[in-house]
């Protein structure tokens, strides 16, 4: 497995979550963040038993879109 780190919340007061990575191998994002718990949020998704939800702020959505720039037109 080739996991990449795109990168990191850099507002994170620890400086070390949430944080997006790429998986080369499979061609997926694996994000770290906070377990989304609520359940009134939770009622509102179709979540399977064995998926969860992490959350993480809007800013980071920039990690994905430098990916799609990087690797040019029709990724």
């Amino acid at each position: 497995m080739a996991l990449r780190k795109l990168g990191k919340d850099p507002e994170s007061p620890s400086g070390g979550s949430p944080t997006i990575y790429l998986d080369d191998t499979k061609d997926t994002y694996l994000v770290q963040g906070v377990k989304v718990d609520d359940a009134e949020r939770l009622a509102m998704m179709d979540l399977p038993d064995h998926e969860t939800v992490v959350e993480i702020p809007r800013r980071m959505v920039q990690f994905f879109l430098e990916v799609k720039r990087a690797e040019g037109p029709g990724v």
